[in-house]
């Protein structure tokens, strides 16, 4: 099973609570969030986008660095972990975007890779005025296909003159082309955002589920594996999970509760007004996923908590899901979370053996 770390861009990571740790991103910070992931032999580290935050006490998400520019400098200070950034379609055209990951693929020297986002909270596009009206909701996986489309063309050719709805390139041109494949991400779960990543991605994101229940999310690897086969093509399929840890499952579950009780209702309030706002198609599975008010706090990503020796069998029984090629994890707080999964967990998982002998120099040489 491979690993990926979902790195902090984010004020306050995934976590809308005011008794939660409360920090600021930087460079710095993710810097050595990566470096540990790297060193511990996770596959990859992916960075999300987000231009609007949800307010509060906690100013959830109202401080954001920039996608490409982050990992175009993690490119240059990493050795081995893949990289992902996440494009706003909306904001970027395709061609740019293409570009900028040529750019980090000759940085990276082929570790890069690109999360392609259709945008589901408004006032991100607005408050710059290029939300393109609400009807956007129901053509966002269109527009998507299209975007894509351009991009794979002049990664593949150097060339695109695409002729769409919504793009028209005229010979346009990108050199240098990127040495390896990009691979495309979508974390799409609707019909149509599954459907979008059958054909035009090469990954797809999942929720994990719930409370301790790592195979919940079984179904829904089951049902993009079952609408890729359709395609025709292979769609590694990764879960999203949060990660809370302790020496024991009691002080884990503490520190748990003690988030959960100082949750951010205002911007949780946000959240639910936002994810709602979609009246045209009706809001992406993911997003009515991240409003369901049962665990709203921590975006009711799955959660894994208890000791050490808890949530690496709960990693391994994730592993055992059919179908399911890895996992995207995120920490409480991300420095000290990737060391101690690194040292505390990783060593226990018998679904992570297989990267024990690469761990040892990869940590020499980010010494």
């Amino acid at each position: 099973m491979e690993i990926g770390v979902f790195i902090p861009i984010g004020s306050n990571g995934w976590i809308v609570s005011t008794t939660s740790p409360q920090y600021r991103p930087s460079f710095d910070l993710n810097r050595q969030t990566t470096l540990n992931a790297e060193r511990y032999g996770f596959d990859f580290a992916l960075s999300m986008i987000k231009l609007r935050g949800f307010g509060g006490k906690s100013e959830f998400w109202d401080h954001n660095l920039e996608s490409f520019t982050l990992m175009a400098g993690l490119a240059a200070v990493t050795t081995r972990i893949k990289l992902y950034a996440t494009v706003p379609t909306l904001a970027i055209p395709p061609a740019i975007a293409a570009r900028m990951c040529s750019t980090i693929d000759s940085i990276s020297n082929g570790r890069f890779g690109l999360n392609v986002i259709t945008g589901w909270q408004r006032p991100e596009y607005s408050q710059m005025g290029i939300w393109p009206g609400d009807e956007y909701f129901a053509r966002r996986y269109d527009f998507a296909a299209e975007y894509v489309q351009v991009m794979r063309d002049l990664w593949e050719t150097g060339t695109s003159n695409f002729k769409g709805e919504f793009f028209r390139m005229e010979d346009c041109k990108l050199s240098p082309r990127p040495q390896q494949p990009v691979k495309v991400i979508c974390a799409g779960q609707s019909d149509a955002g599954m459907a979008f990543t059958a054909k035009y991605a090469d990954y797809n994101f999942c929720f994990g589920k719930g409370y301790n229940t790592p195979t919940a999310c079984a179904d829904t690897v089951e049902r993009m594996q079952k609408i890729a086969a359709g395609s025709g093509r292979d769609i590694a399929t990764y879960a999203l999970f949060m990660i809370i840890t302790g020496e024991t499952d009691a002080e884990a579950e503490a520190k748990w509760q003690h988030y959960r009780d100082g949750a951010d209702l205002e911007a949780l309030k946000w959240l639910t007004d936002q994810g709602s706002a979609d009246k045209k198609s009706g809001a992406d599975t993911n997003v009515k996923h991240m409003i369901d008010p049962k665990s709203a706090v921590n975006l009711n990503i799955g959660l894994l908590v208890g000791s050490h020796a808890k949530v690496a069998r709960m990693m391994d029984e994730v592993a055992m899901i059919p179908g399911l090629a890895g996992t995207l994890l995120t920490f409480d707080e991300f420095v000290s979370g990737t060391e101690i999964f690194g040292e505390r967990i990783q060593p226990l998982m018998k679904s992570r053996r297989h990267i024990a002998s690469a761990v040892a120099p990869v940590a020499e040489a980010a010494e």
